[in-house]
């Protein structure tokens, strides 16, 4: 599976912004999406993902209530809406593909390059 992340930008702090995954390859509807993010500095971590059928999603809690993600297999998309941004939430972001929704990075198998996104206060 081949993804590539986009929609990253400048926003104000409270705004939003929606990334995109565009998959391509493999069954993208076969996998689980998963989104994680990276500061300056600092570990990768977990942000959300979502199971193949869009059923099951699994949010970190720091993002929990404002970010919603999901997917579009028809189309080998997936999707992060960020709401209420916060200056904290400034950094690269990048989607994976995995077999099992798990918050830990090396359970994906596929990762996009990174969308930067950069939240001011």
């Amino acid at each position: 599976v081949q993804l590539q992340a986009s929609g990253g930008g400048w926003v104000q702090a409270g705004g939003s912004l929606r990334l995109s995954c565009a998959a391509s390859g493999r069954t993208f509807s076969n996998y689980v999406m998963g989104w994680f993010r990276q500061a300056p500095g600092k570990e990768r971590e977990f942000v959300a993902a979502i199971r193949w059928s869009g059923i099951m999603t699994l949010y970190a809690d720091s993002v929990k209530g404002r970010f919603t993600v999901s997917r579009d297999n028809a189309k080998n998309m997936g999707y992060l809406q960020m709401n209420s941004l916060k200056p904290e939430d400034t950094a690269v972001y990048y989607c994976a593909a995995g077999k099992v929704v798990t918050m830990t990075p090396k359970l994906y198998d596929y990762w996009g390059q990174g969308t930067l996104v950069t939240v001011s206060s």
